[in-house]
């Protein structure tokens, strides 16, 4: 059983983990950072880094380091690569391309730069972070790529065409880099949360006035077979695996950590 085990373990891996201050990237650094892995995470704003670091130190995450970097910017994501390298004295093992926006507007009304931006960030920020770390990982015939996808990777809905065009992008990348980068024992797979309870999905899950759910918090809720909203936790677990060995045959796929709700139908009326 030890030995099964011990293929969970990320010690001595570095993992870069995009967006990692806050949210999803920092419940999936920090669970790495536990399972033994040197972590080096990025956001665009010295605060938001200030803050992280001092979160990290205070869960326990020693061995962690924050960068300022916009991953929508190939020199910065190079440079950022190369301090990264240096720093802990090694090349990137395990990279999590988890920065990410939405813009929920309707497609008649949102503008082309808005459909651009998110498109930047969410899907050409993984073709451009990816590429950067890909050659090392060719070099040491080994390496994962984990890509934050989403249920927007399957599904449409009202307000959200640029991110689940993204996201439906970002799936398919997914499959192209597993189908070109493969035969150099590089896994690249997808976890796509379904509804996580966030400080930004806070709002949609207040209790009403008269006591009762919100209105979307009642629809998800619905929605879901385990009948309730996903937790940060939830992803860690799943997020391991794809990171290590245990998942070394597991090759293009997405793992949707959802509760059932791309299962299910729904309840009849």
């Amino acid at each position: 059983m030890g030995d099964y085990l011990n293929k969970f373990s990320l010690k001595g891996k570095l993992a870069w983990v995009t967006g990692a201050s806050y949210g999803i990237g920092y419940a999936i650094a920090l669970c790495y950072a536990k399972a033994g892995a040197k972590v080096a995470f990025n956001c665009r704003h010295k605060e938001g880094l200030d803050k992280a670091l001092a979160e990290y130190a205070k869960d326990g995450a020693s061995d962690v380091r924050g960068y300022i970097c916009d991953v929508t910017d190939e020199k910065q994501v190079k440079d950022t690569l190369s301090c990264i390298e240096k720093d802990f004295g090694q090349s990137v093992d395990i990279l999590v391309n988890n920065a990410g926006i939405i813009k929920r507007i309707p497609m008649t009304e949102m503008s082309a730069e808005d459909f651009r931006q998110v498109i930047d960030i969410d899907l050409t920020a993984a073709f451009i972070v990816s590429k950067a770390v890909l050659p090392a990982m060719m070099e040491k015939k080994r390496g994962k790529i984990i890509n934050i996808c989403s249920m927007m990777s399957e599904l449409g809905r009202e307000t959200v065409s640029a991110y689940a065009s993204a996201k439906g992008g970002l799936k398919m990348l997914t499959r192209n880099i597993c189908s070109e980068y493969g035969k150099y024992n590089i896994q690249c797979n997808g976890l796509g949360p379904g509804y996580i309870a966030t400080p930004q999905t806070a709002p949609l899950r207040e209790r009403q006035k008269d006591g009762s759910r919100h209105p979307f918090d009642s629809f998800i809720v619905a929605k879901t077979p385990a009948e309730r909203w996903g937790t940060t936790e939830d992803l860690q677990g799943p997020a391991l695996f794809l990171a290590s060995e245990a998942s070394d045959f597991v090759n293009g796929q997405v793992l949707y950590v959802d509760g059932g709700i791309l299962a299910y139908i729904g309840r009849q009326p």
